[in-house]
């Protein structure tokens, strides 16, 4: 590929990205070496760049435009002939560590999905969904963190770490997913605690909405705990960018408890003094 963007440039531009809107994540990966921190950050820098096409609500384009923008800016990403920062830096990191563009073409299609699917109707069709958007992330990580054993072995629980990141993610933003039209909570599970669309629109918090949010912590939880398992498969350089990684995603959920639930008019995190405290534990 011929182009005026330098490697360094283009990981550099990542890495902002990544420090700008991936504080927990981007703290994590601080504990990985130095020479891999760059890969992942280019991972990270692609992955956002293709959600601000998605999520640019002051964009006059329409759904339309945005999936072929989307398309448009994938496809050049994957095919080298792209000059963006981020397609460039992820381009890069593929060759490096053997990452299968089939990764990338399914997360791909889980992004064109947010511009057509406002909600899902069963767990398993959520599912379907966090596969591309979330699982195939901890897929192109798992080269990168090099694990002792075969990438087949380790693939498992490099899933389930995305899948708890991502469903942590739908927990933490219920209300601000709604001012984007969508509902990540399956439409079974609403239905099962009596909560509805409406109310969470008109942003009631009771104890049915409670019961509901409790349920999905705990489901989320017992993802977490095993991919927790799968710590022990990585190099020892990468263990502890994972166990931290856990620790914050994984505060989340407390914090949306210690927040009575209280997730459909603000944006819980994880507070400062705890952030410094899984820090000094790893």
């Amino acid at each position: 590929m011929t182009s005026d963007v330098t490697l360094e440039a283009a990981y550099a531009t990542c890495r902002r990205l990544n420090a700008r809107y991936g504080r927990s994540y981007y703290l994590a990966t601080r504990m990985l070496p130095a020479w891999k921190r760059p890969s992942v950050h280019a991972l990270y820098g692609f992955a956002r760049w293709c959600d601000e096409i998605v999520d640019d609500l002051a964009s006059s384009l329409s759904p339309e435009q945005r999936a072929d923008a989307l398309d448009t800016f994938g496809r050049s990403a994957l095919d080298g002939s792209s000059q963006h920062h981020a397609a460039v830096a992820l381009r890069d990191t593929m060759g490096r560590w053997g990452i299968p563009a089939a990764h990338v073409e399914a997360f791909l299609r889980s992004m064109r999905m947010d511009l057509t699917v406002s909600s899902y109707k069963t767990y398993d069709d959520l599912l379907e969904y966090v596969h591309g958007s979330a699982a195939v992330i901890g897929l192109q990580m798992l080269p990168v963190l090099e694990p002792v054993v075969p990438l087949a072995v380790a693939a498992p629980y490099a899933a389930d770490l995305g899948i708890a990141f991502q469903l942590t993610n739908f927990l933490r933003d219920v209300g601000e997913d709604l001012r984007r039209d969508r509902v990540y909570l399956p439409l079974e599970d609403l239905d099962a605690f009596g909560v509805t669309v409406e109310q969470l629109q008109a942003g009631v918090v009771d104890a049915r909405f409670r019961r509901l949010m409790a349920f999905e912590i705990a489901r989320t939880r017992e993802i977490y705990r095993t991919a927790a398992l799968g710590i022990r498969l990585l190099h020892p350089t990468s263990r502890r960018c994972i166990s931290l990684a856990l620790q914050l995603y994984g505060g989340i959920l407390d914090e949306i408890e210690r927040a009575d639930h209280q997730v459909l008019d603000r944006r819980v995190s994880v507070r400062p003094l705890r952030r410094a405290a899984a820090l000094l534990r790893v």
